[in-house]
């Protein structure tokens, strides 16, 4: 009789410890992830370790890298700050957005759809902090904390500034103290998620522009030769066709100032340099925070750049062009609680910006709008949805001659240009040609590829394509 008095306690027992680990365990699988979203400003797709520079110091983002996904191929829809921040945050192509310059707001509709706005109504504190770069009365309503470097309307940030004891401050350092300041506040009281904009390593603007430093990186890079690229020979800026190849295009006359001799060219690549080290560091500075908090393992760390940078590359700095240095981007996922089948992996699949939004609501276990036309990179790679074949590329701000407009489709293996404004097409075996040297479009050996990549341009374009009235409101000022 004891013995079955004994056996029905035990088994009472067990069954409450059941239910009781099965109520913990739903628990901790229920508590909502944070998450922070780092933004660099015109970092170019291997201006990092783990992409295989073998000179510039990446270690933070590198152990990120090397910890959660890395994706090989992400590229942004349009290579512009404004318009390619509006894509981050609506997961919209340029035509849903309507993001055409830099004076432009974002539409009460938009601010409503995009990802810190549903978060913030699914219970998250959302906090900005940075570079808005999107129009010139940004939303501070849908945040909880905000630091907006661009303060007074000026759009484009300043370097040095002066903190609240009127010392000098780099922007980098301004962004760093801040985004201490907001773990210390928000960290044990998730969930949130905090949106982080880097001005660096953009240049300063100017005539020439410059690349502002922190004092604390001047050695860095000192006694390094930085390797010329292949394309800065003067014979690819020769190739261009005659609208294209003047001194009135933008990309031209800031290589001048920037690259525009040997010397130049080693001081400013190391300057960019430096800048993206300096972010590492705030990078490394956050993790440690993190881990003081005791949040690691709950918090999702998402980089990428929002757009790319000519670095001499064609004889051109800065971006606005399909080719690969001003349109792909760095792009990692940390994510502690990743599934293991796609943690510490190099992902080859085509991601883009617009994807950020839709990958961000679905790890806040949010659903996205169906405006949103990106999608959730998780689902991606865990093959719930098809990975893209390719994209439409479009750009239209100021157009020619300053910046001459461009569409087109990129695949896995080609790349389709055509600048509208003068009918001239580019077509690139990036494949078996990276550097993109040489322009097919007129080689009778790739008239078939030309033409199906034409159709597809065609299909895509009449999707995302900005119709002309809205185009030509694009020609305004910087």
């Amino acid at each position: 009789m004891m013995y079955k008095k004994i056996k029905v306690l035990f088994t009472i027992s067990l069954v409450l410890l059941f239910f009781s680990d099965s109520k913990a365990q739903k628990n901790v699988i229920s508590v909502k992830p944070n998450i922070i979203f780092l933004l660099t400003d015109d970092q170019r797709w291997d201006a990092m370790g783990a992409m295989g520079n073998p000179i510039i110091q990446t270690p933070n983002m590198d152990k990120l890298a090397s910890a959660g996904i890395l994706f090989q191929n992400a590229y942004v829809t349009t290579s512009i700050c404004c318009t390619s921040r509006a894509s981050i945050m609506t997961g919209q192509y340029e035509s849903g957005n309507h993001i055409n310059d830099f004076r432009t707001d974002l539409s009460a509709e938009s601010v409503a759809n995009s990802y810190p706005a549903l978060l913030k109504a699914a219970g998250y504190k959302t906090g900005f902090i940075g570079k808005f770069g999107i129009g010139t009365h940004p939303p501070q309503q849908v945040f909880d904390f905000w630091v907006n470097s661009e303060g007074g309307g000026k759009m484009q940030p300043n370097y040095i500034t002066l903190d609240k004891n009127g010392n000098k401050i780099h922007d980098t350092d301004t962004l760093g103290h801040a985004i201490q300041e907001f773990l210390d506040q928000f960290g044990k009281n998730g969930p949130f998620c905090l949106s982080v904009s880097f001005k660096a390593p953009h240049e300063q603007d100017g005539d020439p522009p410059t690349y502002v430093i922190q004092p604390n990186y001047k050695n860095y890079y000192k006694d390094v030769t930085i390797p010329e690229p292949v394309t800065a020979d003067p014979k690819y800026w020769q190739q261009f066709p005659d609208f294209f190849r003047t001194d009135t295009n933008f990309a031209r006359s800031r290589w001048k100032g920037l690259f525009g001799t040997p010397e130049l060219y080693q001081e400013n690549v190391k300057n960019y340099y430096r800048l993206i080290t300096g972010v590492d560091d705030v990078i490394g500075k956050t993790m440690k925070k993190l881990d003081e908090l005791g949040i690691t393992k709950n918090t999702i760390i998402i980089l990428m750049g929002d757009n790319g940078m000519f670095l001499g590359e064609h004889g051109m700095e800065g971006k606005w062009y399909g080719y690969e240095e001003s349109i792909r981007v760095p792009l990692l996922i940390y994510d502690p609680n990743l599934p293991d089948k796609i943690k510490q992996y190099k992902a080859r699949q085509m991601a883009l910006n617009i994807d950020i939004a839709p990958t961000i609501l679905g790890m806040a276990g949010v659903q996205a709008p169906k405006k949103m036309q990106g999608v959730d990179l998780i689902s991606m790679l865990e093959n719930k949805i098809p990975e893209r074949k390719d994209f439409f590329y479009q750009y239209y701000f100021l157009g020619g001659p300053r910046l001459p407009a461009e569409e087109g489709v990129v695949t896995r293996d080609f790349k389709y240009m055509n600048y509208i404004e003068h009918n001239y097409e580019e077509l690139f075996d990036i494949k078996h040609d990276p550097h993109e040297t040489r322009n097919l479009a007129n080689d009778p050996k790739y008239r078939m590829k030309l033409e199906e990549l034409r159709i597809r341009y065609h299909e895509l374009k009449d999707i995302y394509g900005l119709p002309p009235n809205e185009r030509m409101r694009s020609k305004t000022k910087f």
